[in-house]
């Protein structure tokens, strides 16, 4: 079958739609109760025996708090911006935001901090709203290397400013507690946009605000 061919047939068995543009199909919570009734069953254990009673229903619950990501777009916390500012024009940085998210592969948690700044143009954003950025990001199945990139873009997108710098460290309980099962290993990625890529001095000035050696 031609590649034109086998597109047309992709967009007929998805009523017309192309693959990228395919809804995901509800799921109930009681079909997520159900799901974690399964796991418990398949990991040799009573759904039915008096601790394991209400089980799923804090499990489902739990899951609606950790990817509660799925439910908001970050770039709306920075739609609100200060321009009264006196003309500061030098870097803001917040660092050591802590955060909470789970691994893509393995549905395990990676727990770290993140480290965000920019050089404003003529507009600046509360901090907590960086804050929320991080977490509106991290409360989704994420690779540390994409969270990265997806916080900063979302930075430089709305913000507009010289530049964007991001850097996080991170522990992976995919790896500390399966698999090699090597505990004090950290992960550390970073991005850097506009002037933070582009002039050294200021993605070293960065970096020392950061100090991420000395925590």
């Amino acid at each position: 079958m031609s590649q034109k061919k086998s597109h047309r047939a992709r967009k007929s068995a998805n009523n017309g739609l192309p693959e990228a543009h395919v809804q995901t199909p509800t799921v109930s919570e009681q079909d997520a109760r159900e799901a974690v009734e399964t796991l418990l069953r398949w990991a040799g254990e009573d759904p039915l025996r008096e601790g394991l009673r209400d089980t799923p229903k804090r499990v489902v619950h739990a899951y609606r708090d950790w990817f509660s990501g799925y439910l908001s777009d970050p770039a709306d916390y920075l739609r609100r911006t200060f321009e009264e500012v006196a003309g500061y024009d030098e870097m803001v940085v917040l660092r050591n935001i802590e955060f909470e998210s789970h691994c893509e592969h393995h549905m395990a948690p990676i727990i770290g901090r993140a480290h965000v700044g920019y050089l404003p143009t003529n507009k600046v954003v509360g901090i907590s709203k960086l804050a929320r950025v991080v977490d509106g990001y991290a409360r989704r199945f994420q690779v540390q290397e994409k969270l990265t990139a997806q916080i900063a873009r979302c930075i430089d997108d709305v913000l507009k400013p010289r530049g964007v710098g991001v850097v996080i460290d991170a522990i992976h309980q995919c790896m500390t507690t399966r698999g090699v099962h090597k505990r004090g290993v950290s992960m550390i990625t970073s991005k850097m946009l506009g002037d933070f890529r582009e002039d050294a001095r200021t993605r070293n000035e960065f970096l020392r605000f950061i100090d991420i050696n000395g925590g």
